[in-house]
């Protein structure tokens, strides 16, 4: 039994999948999870009524503060003195890698080892009795506990050199200093973005014909992960379908494009 090590995840679903396979292989590991998503929002000062107040006002989702409890307690375990830390992410997700960039910013130069996932190939179940490739994990959370445990990613943790977590810190500080909408990645980096930075890719899939709102952002997914990266989440996406309705680039059948069933268009033109 391994006793004392605390894995820091910055995913629910990745924290559940790695629970469970720590559990699986006898492990008592601890493992916890981020609630909240610093690859859009302010993060100078990263302060949740703050952060929550941005939600509802550019997303036009209330509620966001209800995670507090959970990031409170998040952020108590993720900087308890005394303990071995393993950090997972892949920096291929911006809510990852933003969450990871946070915790080296706070944890200042407390030690942390990493399990970095961003250029692991992981063996993929066959699909229709057919072999697959291995496959580039975007993120924890889309490993499923089974392969977590046959491929023991918990041996891949090494401990974070100190030229590298300046780097990062660097990175950081830089992103926290321009304090943009969004942040997402570009070239292999995370970077600031404005927040119409995926207007384009959306507008490119609606058309002159109703379609659901949820097939339009799934689309925008999808196509992420043909790029093998996660920049966003559908209630971005949603946002700024609502954004470009009020502003008249696209016509909305529904109360909200956060309302999944709503229906969307191109303008009729007169």
């Amino acid at each position: 039994m391994t006793h004392g090590l605390l894995h820091v995840v910055f995913t629910p679903s990745g924290a559940k999948s790695l629970r469970t396979a720590l559990e699986d292989a006898g492990r008592d590991d601890q493992v916890i999870s981020s609630f909240d998503c610093l690859s859009f929002g302010p993060i100078n000062p990263l302060e949740l009524p703050l952060r929550s107040k941005w939600v509802e006002d550019e997303l036009g989702w209330t509620g966001w503060n209800k995670i507090a409890p959970e990031t409170e307690a998040f952020w108590r375990e993720a900087l308890s003195p005394g303990r071995r830390k393993v950090a997972w992410l892949s920096r291929r997700s911006a809510m990852e890698y933003a969450g990871f960039l946070e915790l080296l910013w706070r944890m200042h130069d407390a030690p942390c080892e990493v399990v970095d996932l961003s250029e692991v190939r992981i063996a993929c179940p066959p699909e229709n009795g057919l072999s697959r490739p291995p496959a580039l994990p975007m993120s924890l959370g889309l490993i499923n506990a089974n392969t977590i445990r046959q491929e023991k990613l918990w041996d891949l943790a090494e401990p974070l050199p100190a030229t590298e977590r300046q780097r990062y810190r660097d990175l950081w500080q830089r992103l926290r200093f321009e304090n943009a909408p969004l942040r997402v990645i570009e070239g292999g980096e995370l970077v600031s973005a404005p927040i119409s930075f995926f207007d384009e890719r959306l507008m490119s899939y609606a058309t002159n014909d109703w379609q659901k709102v949820a097939i339009i952002v799934g689309e925008v997914l999808a196509a992420e992960m043909d790029d093998e990266v996660l920049q966003v989440g559908d209630i971005v996406l949603a946002a700024r379908i609502d954004a470009m309705a009020a502003s008249g680039q696209l016509e909305i059948q529904g109360k909200s494009a956060l309302e999944m069933q709503s229906l969307v268009r191109l303008p009729r033109t007169q």
